[in-house]
């Protein structure tokens, strides 16, 4: 039986693509890297693959906005493919400038369908500054279909790299993500209590300590935190304080929990 495929999409300034390969082909999946020029000329197809992971980096510099150019190039060149990608059920996800290009391009939240304007953003964080650490994220009861091994409520522990990550929305589509059960992680601290927006539990001020969406279809998420960077046992920060260090961190369920999804259509 084929395994399942995996496109690790990337353009210039992508720097995160290589580390989610190794993790997913860990976890049993074939992961392809394709740069977005080999599907403009045909020489990859989306409709070939079950899950599209759009990694962290700063694409193409992150000029205007992080995300903002990529974003646009993408609806405007591939709009009924990933409208049909999300259609068919197939798995998308945004890590870091994945999430910022999927909020730009429309495709999250997603509230009404893939939408022609930003519906949320992710804005300079409030420290006004890049912020590169290790925070903690609860997970939420949501409408989230690639997180069925992650435990209900469960706190994880995962780094960040941004600038602009904080998720910010007008009263009336932050009323609707929450009421649609889209938010499915929080920042939070060590002890899982909420973060309350206090830095450096929240990084970035996101309101609600909003981390990471799924859309309505529960098909589609994105996170600001890096999975991929805490998937093996030695990328965490204090592996060599451990008379015998853990095989993986807590980045591994998170990415098992879509392979898992991934595999099963």
């Amino acid at each position: 039986m084929p395994r399942a495929r995996a496109c690790i999409i990337r353009v210039g300034g992508t720097n995160c693509d290589f580390e989610t390969k190794v993790a997913l082909e860990d976890l049993g999946l074939e992961a392809d890297i394709v740069h977005m020029n080999q599907l403009l000329k045909g020489r990859a197809r989306l409709e070939d693959y079950q899950l599209l992971v759009i990694p962290g980096g700063f694409s193409y510099g992150d000029y205007v906005r992080a995300g903002a150019i990529w974003g646009k190039k993408l609806t405007s060149k591939f709009r009924k493919d990933l409208e049909r990608f999300v259609d068919e059920d197939k798995a998308v996800v945004g890590i870091c400038n994945g999430f910022q290009v999927l909020v730009e391009s429309g495709i999250l939240p997603g509230l009404n369908g893939l939408s022609e304007y930003p519906e949320v953003a992710l804005a300079t964080n409030s420290s006004a500054k890049y912020e590169c650490r290790w925070v903690y994220l609860k997970h939420q009861p949501s409408k989230c279909k690639l997180l069925s091994k992650v435990e209900r409520g469960a706190v994880l522990r995962i780094p960040v790299g941004h600038g602009e990550g904080r998720f910010v929305a007008s009263k009336e589509v932050l009323e609707e993500i929450v009421d649609s059960g889209l938010v499915t992680f929080t920042y939070c601290k060590p002890d899982g209590s909420p973060a309350d927006e206090e830095y450096p539990y929240n990084p970035n001020g996101s309101m609600l300590d909003i981390a990471a969406i799924c859309n309505p279809r529960g098909n589609v998420m994105g996170m600001m935190p890096h999975p991929e960077r805490a998937y093996f046992g030695w990328q965490l920060p204090d592996w060599t304080s451990f008379d015998d260090p853990p095989a993986y961190g807590d980045g591994r369920v998170i990415l098992e929990s879509i392979a898992d999804y991934v595999k099963r259509l």
